[in-house]
């Protein structure tokens, strides 16, 4: 009986190269594709959508990060923003009447460095909008008319320089002359040493001119954000009738390293933030963001009664 001789294929294994015969007898190679050759692209977010909290690390949609006043709503993080951002938040849409707009710093000390004054002016100018660190002017908070200063940090840290110093001063004095409440907002790493003694004077003669306004009985509410330190703490950021902060702002005179290094001993923790100011008196109250334009309606309420009554008469 014939046998029937029976060829068994063997299936190629998962992984393993296989050599079929060409028709000359000589294997051909078969190449398989090596795992993890091919580069992966890298997912990268485009600037401008997304924002990563520095306190609590979450991811934080730009539009409503703005929407929300620059909060985290999930730790309640202050991010900063400008001062037309601020203005923008407090103030009746179109109420602001802005003052000396058009005031501009000059190089009065001739000053050189590895940039001069005049181009970090001009640099700052151009990336802000703003001819200098402060915006003043008339306004309406609700019903309340109020005579309204803000800095911006984003030009030259906030500095005080001649043109800060004076604006914020004729914001006073007309204030004064018309008898209108004065809310400054602070946002400062203190006097532009750029001016030099000019710089410093400023810290007088805005105290001056807060002087008189209170001697006409006039209410004064500062607002301190941050960073408020230095020149700008040192005087007009300071003497309000009423302090308020923002929460965790950074507030004080010299920095923490340059007292601990002075005093030679341990600062206590949350040294110089808002909140610990608050524990020791420093200032009144602490305000969320979202809460400032009503927080400053019932406070400007309370402090011109009085004036409201003598009006009346």
């Amino acid at each position: 009986m014939a046998t029937t001789a029976v060829t068994k294929k063997s299936l190629p294994l998962p992984g393993v190269e296989t050599s079929t015969p060409k028709p000359d007898g000589s294997p051909s190679s078969f190449r398989k594709p090596k795992l993890g050759t091919s580069k992966s692209r890298k997912r990268e977010i485009p600037e401008g959508i997304w924002t990563k909290c520095p306190r609590c690390s979450v991811m934080l949609y730009d539009k409503e990060l703005d929407e929300n006043l620059k909060v985290c709503h999930h730790c309640s993080y202050h991010f900063p923003i400008s001062a037309r951002e601020r203005i923008n938040s407090l103030v009746e849409t179109c109420s602001l009447q802005e003052m000396d707009a058009d005031m501009v710093s000059v190089d009065i000390l001739g000053f050189t460095g590895v940039a001069s004054y005049t181009a970090k002016l001009e640099e700052h100018q151009k990336n802000t909008g703003l001819n200098d660190a402060v915006i003043t002017g008339i306004g309406k908070i609700y019903q309340h008319r109020v005579a309204l200063g803000v800095m911006d940090f984003g030009f030259l840290g906030g500095s005080m320089g001649s043109v800060v110093g004076e604006k914020l001063t004729r914001l006073v004095e007309m204030a004064t002359d018309r008898g209108l409440p004065l809310i400054i907002i602070s946002s400062s790493g203190g006097a532009r040493m750029y001016e030099g003694m000019c710089s410093l004077m400023q810290m007088a003669k805005t105290c001056g001119a807060l002087a008189y306004h209170a001697r006409n009985k006039l209410p004064y509410i500062s607002v301190l954000t941050n960073p408020t330190t230095a020149g700008v703490m040192a005087s007009f950021a300071t003497v309000g009738d009423l302090i308020i902060a923002e929460p965790g702002a950074m507030i004080g005179f010299a920095g923490p390293r340059v007292i601990k290094d002075t005093t030679q001993s341990e600062l206590p923790p949350g040294f110089q933030t808002a909140e610990f100011l608050l524990d020791h008196g420093l200032i009144d109250t602490i305000v969320l963001r979202k809460e400032m334009k009503d927080r400053l309606s019932y406070y400007l309420q309370y402090l011109t009664e009085r004036q409201r009554q003598i009006s009346a008469g």
